[in-house]
């Protein structure tokens, strides 16, 4: 019997790797008739790095999220999934993903794409969806 799924986090960057997770995403939203979360996190580190007089980098941050969030909940909508709620959050993307929205929100599935835009990240820590798999305190989903 296939697991059933109440709560989807889809955890999204805008990579091309995080659209494709999102039409899994929405698949499974659709099959379970589940509330469809759209995460997006600004990196506490790139945040914490900007000068705070320079708030046009962050403010840019901020709307390149809502802009990504908004558009993947419109293709959720169209798609009939009607239970979507969108979050922007701040902090460690790798902990904000795996294990604080999942406890907040009592997250069944976490969906992500493998590969997103922070390459350096990857090449001196490690992925974020490598971390979150090791991690995360429900199942996930990671698509390639």
């Amino acid at each position: 019997m296939l697991p059933e799924y109440e709560r989807v986090l889809f955890a999204t960057d805008g990579s091309e790797s995080a659209n494709a997770a999102l039409q899994k995403a929405v698949g499974i939203a659709q099959r379970n008739n589940a509330k469809l979360y759209i995460l997006h996190v600004l990196d506490s580190r790139v945040l914490n790095a900007t000068s705070a007089s320079d708030h046009r980098i962050q403010e840019r941050m901020k709307s390149g999220g809502d802009t990504i969030m908004s558009q993947a909940k419109d293709y959720a909508h169209e798609q009939g999934v009607a239970d979507v709620e969108i979050l922007l959050e701040s902090g460690d993307p790798k902990k904000v993903i795996g294990i604080d929205i999942p406890e907040r929100e009592n997250i069944d599935l976490i969906v992500m794409g493998a590969r997103g835009t922070g390459a350096m990240e990857r090449f001196f820590i490690g992925s974020v969806s490598e971390n979150v798999v090791r991690h995360a305190v429900v199942d996930v989903l990671v698509i390639r």
